[in-house]
């Protein structure tokens, strides 16, 4: 019977309408419990029904997960079962789960918004692209580091050369180095110097480039996946 179990959750190879329908529920359970996530104040009694219910259902999917795990991973080891919950998706299901329950304090309770990466273990499309950063993430990393290295180059040298009231801390220049890298330019930081302007246009170009390339690594090795 489990073995069952973890072909309807875990059937991706060969998957029959019963995996098909169940993905499709879990996702749709995992949107349904952010919904009273959008209201303020007291919610009213069909908000708090739909989030209990909503949970309950997504922690009986960890539950058969967790039952599960040693089939999904071919080894029938007790182990199989104490490693399930140290799995980064089992650490982030879980964590969506308690602040609802009551298990962590309300301070917590932003980590219910953890409950939609659901979608990314049920959805193909997002498997598929998951893959994609498992098979090329040396190339991936490498186009990060290219960009926190300039945007902390960038950052210093508009710290140092801008006046003081342009940027007051260097965390500003590195808001300013990040928003500009990635195109998305607030407005609310600018430099007024001729070099910082420069390094400005620099920025924006090199931030088209910064995104298209991994972009086009996913496009590329998506396909093939």
């Amino acid at each position: 019977m489990r073995e069952q179990i973890c072909t309807v959750i875990y059937g991706h190879n060969a998957k029959g309408r019963s995996s098909v329908y169940y993905d499709w529920f879990i996702m749709a359970v995992a949107i349904a419990s952010v919904v009273p996530m959008m209201f303020r104040g007291e919610l009213s009694i069909w908000l708090r029904s739909l989030e209990s219910v909503t949970v309950y259902i997504l922690f009986f999917d960890y539950i058969l997960r967790w039952m599960t795990h040693d089939f999904r991973m071919e080894n029938h080891s007790i182990w199989a079962f104490f490693i399930y919950p140290f799995t980064p998706l089992a650490l982030m299901d879980i964590a969506g789960i308690l602040p609802t329950v009551g298990l962590l304090p309300p301070s917590f309770m932003i980590l219910r918004v953890l409950r939609l990466v659901k979608l990314a273990q049920y959805s193909q499309s997002c498997r598929r692209i998951m893959n994609v950063f498992r098979s090329q993430s040396k190339t991936l990393c490498s186009v990060l580091i290219i960009a926190i290295a300039y945007i902390f180059i960038s950052a210093l040298i508009m710290f140092i050369h801008e006046p003081a009231d342009n940027f007051p801390t260097f965390f500003d220049a590195l808001y300013w180095a990040a928003t500009a890298l990635t195109t998305v330019g607030y407005g609310d930081i600018y430099p007024s110097t001729q070099i910082g302007r420069l390094i400005s246009m620099i920025s924006s170009l090199l931030g088209i480039a910064v995104i298209a390339m991994p972009a086009g690594i996913v496009r590329i090795y998506g396909r093939v996946k």
